[in-house]
C-alpha cells in the first residue's frame, strides 16, 4: 500500500507543477520543458532512466520504463499531459499559478486537468522504489506535451517517432475516469472511460461577390455563411448507441431499478436523472459552432466568410458526420478539417478494466462504479496508432457538490487534499497487479 510520504509527495507534486505555468494557447504557443525537468527528477529519485524527448524546442516529453514481475506479460502504458488551458487571472479567487494549498484544498489551472494524475503517477512510482515493489506488467510512464492543442508536440510526436519506447503496449490508462459522480440521491458513482467521441474540428469558408453594403448582392458570404452555420447548429443528430454506451445505460438503469427500454433512449435518460449527464452527450454526433470570421468594413460586403465549428463524432460515426455536413453545408459553403482524430472504444469486460473497478471498490466500498464514453478526447486517441487501447482512469474521491467535470476548464479549478490520497491508494492497488 502507498505510503504515508506518498500521501505527502501527491499534494506537494500537485501544486508544485501548478506553480510552473505551462499554459498552452495553440499555435505552437506553449513550453513544457520545466514541468518536464520537474517529473524527469522525481523519476530519477525512483531510480528510473527517464528520456526528455522534443520534435520542437522546448515541448518537452518525458518516458520511462518500470520493469514488470512476468516477462510474458503485455506492458502498460501509463500517461498525463503537462500543458494546461489559459486562465485569466481577475477570474479567479485565487492567481490561477499559485498552487496554493487552503482549508485541505490544492487550487489552480491544472489541479483537475491533469497535474493531478501526474502527482500520483510519480508519487506512486517513488513509493515503490522505497518499497522495493515491482509491477506484475512492464508500465511505460510518460508525460506529454501538447495535448490541449494538436498533440503533435507530444503524443502524436511520441507515437509516430518514438514507437520502440512503447514495445509490448497493448493498454494505457490517463484522465477522465473513476472520479466521483454524486447523482443528489446520496449515491457515489465512479465512471471509468472506455471509449471517445473523434474530433472533428471543422473550417467552414463560404465565398461570394465581394461590393458596397448599400447595394443588392445574392451572392452574400456572409449570408452563405450564416445560414449554414445555423443549419449546423440546430441539426438534430439521430440517436446512435456503442457498445461502451449501451453497457453505460445497462448498468445504471440497473443501479436505479430501471427497465433498459433502448427503444426510448431519451425517456431512459431522463428516468435516470443527474446521472443522464454521464451519457447524454454521447448518444449522437455532434457539432457546435463556436467562432466567426468576416469582413473588415461596415459598409463593405466580404467576398469571403469563415466559421469554425467543434465536431464530434462516435465510434463508427465518421463517415455518417461527413455526409451530414455535406449536406448542412451546401453547395456554397465548403468546410474542411482543422483537426481530426479517431473516435476509440474499449472493451468493459477485459481484466484490465475488472481491475481498475476492483481497485475502487476497495476504497470506496459504497460506489458504484460503471463505464462511460468520453464526451471529448484525449492523449490515447493518438497512441491508438500504436494498438494502444486507451481508458479513463485517473480515481478521485470528491465530497458531495463538487462539481468535478464543470471544473475542466472552469475557472477556480481545484482538487481536495483526500481526493488525491485516495487516488494514489486507488492507483497504487490497481498498477501492482494490473
Amino acid at each position: 500500500m502507498a505510503d504515508q510520504q506518498a500521501l505527502d509527495e501527491v499534494v506537494r507534486f500537485t501544486s508544485d507543477l501548478i506553480r510552473i505555468d505551462t499554459t498552452n494557447r495553440g499555435g505552437g504557443d506553449c513550453r513544457e520543458r520545466p514541468a518536464a525537468e520537474y517529473a524527469a527528477e522525481q523519476l530519477a529519485g525512483a531510480g528510473l532512466d527517464p528520456l526528455m524527448l522534443e520534435r520542437t524546442e522546448g515541448r518537452t516529453n518525458v518516458v520511462a520504463r518500470i520493469e514488470g514481475s512476468d516477462p510474458s506479460a503485455d506492458a502498460l502504458l501509463v500517461h498525463g499531459h503537462l500543458d494546461v488551458v489559459p486562465a485569466e487571472a481577475a477570474d479567479w479567487s485565487v492567481h490561477p499559478f499559485s498552487g496554493e494549498i487552503r482549508d485541505g484544498v490544492v487550487w489552480g489551472r491544472g489541479a483537475v486537468d491533469m497535474k493531478n494524475m501526474d502527482a500520483m503517477i510519480l508519487a506512486v512510482v517513488r513509493s515503490w522504489a522505497r518499497q522495493g515493489v515491482r509491477p506484475r506488467r512492464d508500465l511505460v510512464i510518460a508525460f506529454t506535451a501538447d495535448e490541449e492543442a494538436s498533440a503533435e508536440d507530444g503524443s502524436g510526436f511520441l507515437a509516430d517517432e518514438h514507437p520502440e519506447l512503447f514495445e509490448g503496449c497493448t493498454e494505457g490508462i490517463s484522465e477522465s475516469g473513476a472520479f466521483t459522480f454524486h447523482d443528489g440521491a446520496g449515491r457515489e458513482i465512479y465512471p471509468i472511460a472506455a471509449g471517445e467521441r473523434g474530433t472533428g474540428w471543422l473550417k467552414l469558408t463560404a465565398r461570394g461577390r465581394a461590393g458596397h453594403g448599400s447595394k443588392v448582392n445574392k451572392e452574400n458570404a456572409v449570408t452563405r455563411l450564416a445560414a449554414a452555420v445555423t443549419r449546423i447548429g440546430e441539426h438534430e443528430w439521430p440517436l446512435r448507441l456503442t457498445p461502451t454506451v449501451r453497457a453505460a445505460l445497462a448498468e445504471l438503469a440497473a443501479l436505479y431499478g430501471i427497465e433498459t427500454d433502448l427503444t426510448d433512449v431519451d425517456a431512459l435518460l431522463e428516468k435516470l436523472g443527474p446521472a443522464a449527464k454521464l451519457v447524454e452527450a454521447t448518444v449522437r454526433n455532434s457539432a457546435n459552432p463556436t467562432m466567426l470570421e468576416a469582413g473588415y468594413k461596415l459598409n463593405v460586403i466580404p467576398g469571403e466568410a469563415v466559421a469554425y465549428v467543434d465536431g464530434r463524432y462516435l465510434p463508427g460515426g465518421e463517415d455518417e458526420f461527413r455526409t451530414t455536413l455535406d449536406q448542412l453545408t451546401g453547395p456554397d459553403v465548403d468546410w474542411e478539417f482543422s483537426h481530426r482524430e479517431v473516435a476509440l472504444q474499449a472493451p468493459v469486460d477485459s481484466p484490465t478494466y475488472a481491475g481498475m473497478r476492483a481497485a475502487v471498490e476497495e476504497f470506496a466500498p459504497g460506489g458504484h462504479v460503471v463505464p462511460y464514453c468520453m464526451s471529448g478526447g484525449t492523449d490515447a486517441k493518438q497512441f491508438s496508432r500504436l494498438g494502444i487501447t486507451g481508458y479513463g482512469f485517473a480515481p478521485l474521491k470528491l465530497p458531495e457538490g463538487f462539481d468535478y467535470q464543470a471544473l475542466f476548464h472552469g475557472v477556480d479549478e481545484r482538487v481536495p487534499v483526500e481526493a488525491l490520497h485516495f487516488g494514489v491508494r486507488v492507483l497504487d492497488r490497481f498498477l501492482r497487479t494490473a
